[in-house]
């Protein structure tokens, strides 16, 4: 699809993952169906009845300089990992953009919530003269927003979406705006999530919210299956770099796909629960369907939010069967990376452009007797194997607690 000037597209990918430690390890992983979900071996996960989790694949304290990482929360040390392997994949650095007109849009759903709980152990056990003076600038919500400004010398404005799983959408959307509104020339994005920790474990599990099936870790995670009983905790980060097409031809950048258009929705339902008919998440794919100009059968691929609990993927599956159709294929990729919270719509967003580029559309693994309910019988959901085609345009939608809808529309390059 052709571009004009003032078209948005996307010029850096950068990830770090259950899959990989990069965007290319974790593209790798994704398409060879590896699972990064294991069961927990800590003690204090013995009596839980949600023992699974989708922990990253390296180590990100490896990945950084030793002293910048201890005093950087682990949300905020993968953040800066995604979205420096994006700022260099981008090229921008050598471009010479001002420092001015360079933004951040760096969300997450819970922020720094490993530090929070580590330091109040530290104030009970030992006092508040040993609470680490880091202790406030760790744990704010947009730590990592304000990490990434500073890893890339961002002076044009750093903001930090915080709209539960809905976020790293969220903040792509926001992106957008900015370049539109002439208000950036490039644009760091992305979402970020690392809150493995008793407590939201034993939040989620008192809701009935996560997969208790602790005897087959890989097989856990199954959207829209018959068997599904919730999601896989994960942890990580992506990041995208956004410029308008004409900086990006300008200064010969590679572009990996348009960010076409983007919508946004709420419920107005239920804090938790989605709308049972995925009224508010159909709303948003037309409102991102009209904001690129695309009509429903222009969409080849959809990367489904899909997080294999018993009623949000039946939600989904009529959102997309009402506001796409069923001729769409359908890709359930927390299948093998979990559910990365905050982090997972930035993650999808990076499947969704490589897909596209690609031409390849990843499975949908451990599907394997899909749901009874009609919606999800009628999509064309891609199983066991990725499956080579010829498409142009996808959708990538998230969704989060508080009723958040966002969706996005990538066209190829």
């Amino acid at each position: 699809m052709s571009t004009s000037d003032r078209d948005v597209v996307v010029t850096g990918l950068g990830a770090t993952t259950p899959l990989g430690g990069d965007v290319a390890s974790t593209w790798e992983a994704l398409l060879a169906g590896r699972s990064g979900i294991s069961r927990l071996t800590d003690d204090w996960a013995k009596d839980f009845p949600a023992q699974l989790v989708a922990a990253l694949a390296s180590d990100p304290a490896s990945q950084i300089d030793r002293v910048r990482a201890r005093r950087l929360d682990r949300s905020q040390q993968v953040a800066v990992i995604a979205a420096e392997e994006a700022w260099a994949h981008s090229g921008a650095a050598e471009a010479g953009v001002p420092s001015e007109r360079i933004a951040v849009v760096f969300g997450t759903g819970i922020g720094g919530a490993l530090t929070l709980l580590g330091q109040d152990d530290v104030l009970e056990a030992k006092g508040p003269k040993r609470v680490s003076p880091f202790t406030i600038p760790m744990l704010m919500p947009n730590g990592p927003a304000a990490a990434v400004g500073l890893a890339v010398g961002a002076r044009g404005g750093v903001h930090a979406p915080v709209s539960a799983c809905a976020s790293g959408a969220e903040a792509i959307r926001w992106g957008l705006d900015l370049l539109r509104f002439d208000r950036a020339d490039v644009v760091i994005v992305g979402g970020t999530e690392a809150c493995v920790h008793p407590l939201p474990m034993a939040g989620f599990a008192a809701m009935r919210a996560m997969s208790t099936r602790n005897d087959e870790p890989e097989r856990a995670s199954r959207p829209f299956d018959k068997g599904r009983d919730g999601f896989v905790l994960g942890e990580g980060a992506a990041a995208l770099v956004l410029e308008r097409a004409d900086t990006a031809a300008a200064r010969g950048a590679r572009v990996h796909a348009r960010l076409a258009g983007a919508g946004a929705t709420a419920d107005g339902y239920d804090l938790v629960a989605p709308h049972p008919e995925g009224e508010g998440a159909a709303r948003a794919i037309g409102a991102a369907l009209r904001d690129a100009g695309l009509s429903p059968t222009d969409i080849g691929h959809v990367n489904a939010h899909a997080t294999s609990t018993p009623v949000g993927d039946t939600a989904e599956a009529a959102a997309i069967h009402s506001a796409v159709g069923e001729h769409a294929m359908v890709s359930a990729t927390k299948s093998q990376t979990g559910h990365l919270l905050g982090a997972a719509g930035a993650l999808e967003s990076v499947f969704t452009i490589l897909a596209l580029r690609e031409q390849v559309v990843p499975a949908t693994v451990n599907l394997d007797d899909p749901d009874d309910d009609a919606a999800v019988q009628a999509l064309d959901i891609v199983r066991r194997e990725p499956r080579k085609a010829s498409f142009d345009a996808a959708v990538n939608d998230s969704f989060g607690f508080g009723g958040h809808n966002i969706a996005l529309v990538f066209t190829t390059a």
